[in-house]
């Protein structure tokens, strides 16, 4: 089986082709809202047959998305037994800073393919932020590399991180960096004070699962929603009391599927796994309830996050061999799927284009590609029309 890295593909939604390296700012996990949407770029009438590397440099191990912020790249890896925040000249590859710490946590069976992190780094505020394998969270000046603050949480939590090690990602919000932390049965999803790292407020209940939060507001309220181990909830941002919460995923063993940030349409929570349903998040009296909108079975997905484009939802599935599919978001039926694709991808979505980074051994970045990226530019990709 082919592997890769998530960070390989993902720097492809800020830098496609190299014509949009400074277009607009990626800080973070799916991009500036966490949608996957890249905007101010303009598909070019004739489509090279192969593109030009601008640069390549050698970063280490990650599956973590690197994070554009204005001229500065910030690329989070494992080098040997450190976990090492690289921050590049996004023109050049250039090293401007760089800061690393013993790791906390070696990833082992069943993961032990994949050493480095998979949480990728937030940056606002002039601060970036890094959740590492073993959960040790961290916030450094941007500009500088400076240690602002950093934390381990071996005496919140008996362990910290789940049997697939830490993959989601922390977000900046208000102020603040929320993260979810501990491990199957027993977690948090907490809030730090972005200047100190003092907490804000915590939830406690589940344990993360493998996807990321993301900021909704709905009905008025501002809103971190997550996929937990075994639920989807809705966490006050101003104080972290739970507003809601809904069944979902979860399974024996420790396991779950739960690998996908919820897409947010409104009151409309996309989410996807073992399937992919919509649930609608609506105000009664003075809480919240939710209501199941449709389910559609066929349409599960692994490791990756659907996007969501006038009316469409497009996704890499799992069931029923690997397909590329699209669903209607009014009732979730399956518009179309095509040809077997990777599975362990996400999309970024430019006007109206969807674009998939396809690595196959004649790149020669099938075996290990993060040892050998950040690049600019990526291995072959794959552009399909939103319609049939």
């Amino acid at each position: 089986m082919k592997k890769w890295h998530r960070s390989i593909a993902a720097i492809v939604a800020g830098m496609l082709l190299g014509t949009v390296a400074f277009a607009e700012d990626w800080p973070q996990w799916r991009g500036p809202n966490r949608d996957g949407k890249v905007t101010g770029f303009t598909p070019p009438a004739t489509w090279p047959k192969a593109l030009a590397q601008k640069w390549k440099v050698a970063v280490g191990d990650g599956d973590a998305t690197p994070a554009l912020v204005g001229d500065k790249l910030f690329v989070f890896t494992r080098q040997g037994t450190d976990e090492v925040l690289s921050c590049l000249n996004a023109a050049d590859g250039n090293e401007i800073w760089k800061k690393s710490y013993p790791a906390t946590a070696t990833v082992g069976p069943p993961a032990q393919a994949h050493p480095g992190p998979r949480s990728s780094p937030a940056v606002g505020e002039g601060k970036v932020v890094t959740l590492g394998v073993g959960e040790m969270l961290s916030c450094l000046d941007a500009a500088s590399g400076k240690m602002i603050w950093r934390k381990e949480f071996s005496k919140e939590f008996p362990k910290t991180f789940p049997r697939f090690y830490t993959a989601t990602s922390p977000i900046i919000v208000d102020k603040m960096c929320v993260v979810h932390l501990g491990a199957e049965g027993n977690g948090a999803i907490m809030a730090f004070d972005l200047a100190n790292g003092d907490v804000k407020w915590q939830w406690k209940g589940d344990g993360p699962a493998y996807g990321s939060p993301i900021v909704a507001t709905i009905e008025g309220v501002k809103q971190i929603v997550e996929q937990t181990e075994k639920n989807i909830v809705g966490i006050n941002a101003a104080d972290g009391k739970l507003l809601w919460q809904t069944p979902y995923g979860g399974g024996g063993g420790g396991m779950s599927n739960n690998t996908a940030t919820p897409v947010i349409d409104g009151s409309t929570v996309i989410i996807s796994g073992r399937g992919t349903k919509a649930i609608k998040v609506e105000k009664s009296g003075d809480a919240f309830a939710v209501k199941d909108l449709w389910n559609n079975a066929q349409a599960s997905i692994q490791y990756n996050t659907p996007v969501l484009e006038n009316g469409l939802i497009f996704g890499f599935g799992f069931s029923n061999g690997t397909t590329v599919f699209c669903l209607n978001e009014k009732d979730g039926a399956t518009v179309w799927t095509d040809a077997p694709w990777s599975r362990r991808c996400n999309a970024p979505r430019a006007s109206t284009r969807l674009f998939h980074p396809e690595i196959s051994s004649s790149t020669g970045a099938s075996a290990r590609p993060s040892r050998m990226v950040a690049a600019i530019i990526t291995p072959p990709l794959t552009c399909c029309s939103t319609t049939r």
